[in-house]
């Protein structure tokens, strides 16, 4: 369509970076500068920060001095001369679904109306379990979409997620993280995927293409380290070597970015070793864009740019750290403009800061902005918004796919499956009766209805008590919690008691309620001591063990806990990683049998409370086979990868094509499973690497291919996985990338443990460096053998 003649960018007949350039021409250097800034209107944490903590309960973030700077301005004020983002219109407060549209038209009018230029401003929400308002669905946490090791289906929830962002009017969402659980006491371990890097960026790639094919920005978080901080603490400084980071960390941004297209990278809050990641020219400049050829836009994550000066004291005010952001490669400030305002013009005119800097992040903007659509001449705020129907049955559907999906059967014991169970149940455990239990500390009712305690939940979420009433019709169900998720209250021990002895069986299901800053056994700011179950729980477990009685134990939680005391004792051992609003019924499907279980490990269980760091991603002076150097066990309870089942399978002998292969060579690798059970089932076939010599100490065992297939009794498949050399790639002693000759052992099975299929490959010809056009990934192939096949 042909454009003004005054604003030849809103031509869409031109590329993207076209208009974009034409628009940039037209700024003033505020106008530019506004660009790189935000709003957030409708925050009111800095007032909740004033109230007493139990009334605060568990949603409000530390440093209300920071909050302060960036809510005092109006949004009239703040966008006189345009603006970058609209930060959580939908997001900060409950509203129904037309006063949430009603909302982004009303902000985006004072935007466009009060700007010379009338240049949209890009809506961004949270998205982590699922639309952040108040009444969407709440799809399970990051962690079990890891359980599922079921790519395809992640990419499907966030592809629902993303049409329902769409409709609302919400142009980027603030998800995936893609860090790598590192220490399990971190309390954002809920949010992320797993401890393995190749785990995390086939699931996180796999939510950033389903996202962005409904015409929502994915924003990979957070770049780089933040997982890592010493002892889990939160934005805890991260003493991490450079090999470390290239090998664990930042794979998955990589392969995000390379297979999935993500369109925003969002900056972490941690130092690596004294360097502030978002002052780092190397992270977001030399690799991310020069490296990697990202052209996307870096957002800060909320307040990071202030928080250079405030908390990481490398910059003298929040004006020069807006300098060291922006130098270093963030393109828009989040949540609210402080560094990346009047100070950042100031220091332009004084010739202090480079103009061409300016230009560069706004450039980029503004370029997203085209690609949205905002800058086409039909957008009017009006028709950004369409009707949504929030929580729609699809969406309830779907998230009961990925929660039964990710239910993970550790140990079936004596009782499980319970079937048609028509006994007395004792059903126990503070998670019991609580359905905010199920989800993690970014679903809605758990990150911001607190500061609105009159109000329901806004969804229907049975709690587990609900899902077992409806599971079992003919069992007597008699409920006592025993204890509060956290605290040392024990009154509730005697009742707790007395109902499991005068039961039949025992359920008790311990774990995690999931909040904010402290608030939460689980979340972002709450991390744990050391990995027993929070408060008194594993008291209780013991009490309740003393009855005699069987005692199935269902964990529902946001980080693997230590049950290695007990875990012998049990009658039945479930994990379920906060598996949302339909987590009910999917634990209680399983317990019952109704639900195959098929869910695996994307973290460790461990055996001791104390135990770290415990994942699998060990060389040899960290793992088993240092046995006898330290009185330390490094064993874990559960392994990665692991998960049990009603039916049971065997994996056959691993088929190589060659034995040799060059280093810029392939082959493939088969391995045939079976379903030797009486009942259909899934299995997850995993292949590890194992590089025999290396010039570094490299991990035993890494995951470089899985797929999850679903069998009937009896049935096979053959699951080829086409290995490119490149995979066997490492970061040698100079920090660079390379594929060198030697002896690579190739391992299949079930768990990084179970690993019966095993070929020894070698690799021949001259050392390669890789780059960024490396292969990344290892596709997998399913042939169904015929019944008559062999194994």
């Amino acid at each position: 369509m042909a454009a003004r003649d005054d604003r030849p960018w809103l031509d869409t007949a031109l590329t993207a970076e076209e208009r974009a350039g034409l628009l940039l021409a037209a700024m003033t250097l505020p106008e530019k500068v506004a660009q790189l800034g935000s709003r957030w209107i409708g925050n009111d944490m800095a007032a909740a920060q004033e109230l007493p903590a139990e009334e605060t309960l568990n949603n409000v973030a530390p440093m209300q001095d920071v909050f302060a700077e960036g809510g005092a301005v109006s949004l009239e004020d703040a966008s006189r001369n345009g603006l970058g983002h609209l930060t959580r219109v939908w997001g900060s407060v409950p509203l129904t679904a037309a006063e949430g549209a009603a909302e982004v038209v009303r902000q985006h009018r004072i935007v466009l109306e009060g700007s010379r230029l009338g240049v949209p401003a890009l809506v961004h929400e949270e998205c982590l379990t699922g639309f952040t308002t108040y009444g969407a669905t709440v799809y399970p946490t990051a962690l079990a979409w890891g359980a599922t090791f079921d790519p395809e289906l992640v990419e499907r929830m966030a592809s629902a997620i993303g049409r329902d962002l769409a409709a609302a009017g919400v142009h980027q969402g603030l998800s995936p993280v893609l860090d790598v659980v590192r220490d399990y006491r971190w309390g954002r371990v809920e949010e992320s995927i797993g401890e393995d890097p190749y785990l995390v960026a086939m699931v996180g790639s796999a939510y950033v293409r389903g996202l962005q094919s409904s015409g929502v920005v994915a924003t990979l978080k957070h770049f780089a380290g933040y997982s890592a901080s010493r002892a889990g603490r939160n934005h805890g400084p991260v003493s991490i070597g450079r090999r470390e980071l290239l090998d664990v960390i930042l794979p998955t941004f990589e392969t995000a970015i390379a297979t999935g297209g993500a369109g925003s990278v969002m900056t972490s809050y941690s130092d690596l070793d004294g360097l502030p990641a978002g002052a780092d020219p190397w992270l977001f400049t030399e690799l991310l864009r020069e490296e990697w050829g990202f052209d996307g836009t870096v957002v800060s994550d909320y307040w990071a740019v202030p928080f250079l000066a405030t908390m990481h004291r490398v910059a003298e005010d929040t004006d020069a750290a807006g300098v060291l952001a922006l130098t270093a490669g963030t393109d828009v400030e989040l949540p609210d403009t402080i560094g990346f305002g009047e100070g950042l013009i100031k220091r332009v005119e004084s010739g202090e800061v480079p103009e061409e800097l300016i230009d560069r992040a706004a450039r980029r903007l503004l370029v997203q902005k085209v690609k949205l659509g905002l800058l086409d001449p039909e957008w009017t705020p009006e028709g950004s918004v369409r009707a949504v129907e929030l929580n729609s049955a699809e969406n309830r559907e779907l998230a009961r796919e990925v929660a039964e999906r990710s239910v993970v059967l550790l140990d079936a014991g004596t009782a499980l499956p319970l079937g048609s169970f028509a006994g007395k149940v004792a059903v126990v455990g503070p998670c019991a009766a609580e359905p905010k239990s199920f989800m993690g500390c970014y679903a809605f009712p758990n990150h911001v209805l607190p500061r609105y305690p009159e109000r329901a939940l806004g969804i229907e979420v049975p709690s587990a008590l609900d899902a077992l009433r409806n599971e079992f019709p003919d069992a007597e169900l008699l409920h006592a919690p025993g204890c509060e998720v956290q605290g040392n209250d024990r009154s509730g021990f005697a009742a707790a008691v007395e109902a499991a002895r005068d039961a039949d069986l025992c359920v008790a299901y311990v774990g995690d309620l999931s909040g904010l800053f402290g608030h939460g056994s689980s979340g972002e700011g709450c991390d744990a001591e050391d990995l027993r179950l929070p408060g008194v729980q594993a008291e209780l477990l013991e009490q309740l063990l003393d009855t005699g009685t069987p005692v199935v134990v269902v964990v529902v939680s946001g980080r693997p806990y230590a049950l290695g005391d007990f875990a012998d004792r049990v009658a039945g051992l479930v994990q379920a990683f906060m598996p949302g609003q339909e987590g009910g019924a999917a634990v209680a499907g399983v317990l019952s049998g109704r639900v195959m279980p098929g869910g695996k490990l994307p973290v460790q269980i461990p055996r001791h409370v104390g135990g770290q760091p415990g994942t699998y991603l060990q060389p040899a002076l960290g793992s088993a086979e240092s046995a006898g150097i330290s009185g330390l066990e490094t064993v874990p309870l559960f392994p990665f990868g692991f998960g049990a089942s009603y039916t049971s399978f065997s994996v056959g002998e691993l088929r190589l094509s060659d034995t040799e292969i060059p280093t810029d060579g392939e082959l493939t690798a088969t391995v045939r499973v079976r379903n030797t059970g009486e009942r259909a089932g899934d299995e997850v076939v995993q292949l590890y690497l194992h590089d025999l010599v290396a010039q570094v100490a490299r991990p035993l065992k890494l995951l470089i291919g899985f797929a999850r297939v679903s069998l009937e009794p009896g049935a096979a498949v053959d699951v080829t996985f086409r290995v490119d050399a490149d995979r066997t790639a490492y970061t040698g002693p100079d920090l660079r990338r390379i594929v060198e000759a030697g002896d690579i052992e190739l391992l299949a099975g079930t768990s990084s443990i179970d690993l019966p299929a095993r070929g020894t490959v070698r690799v021949t010809g001259a050392t390669r460096v890789m780059g960024h056009d490396r292969t990344m990934v290892t596709p997998v192939g399913l042939t169904p053998v015929s019944a008559a096949g062999g194994e």
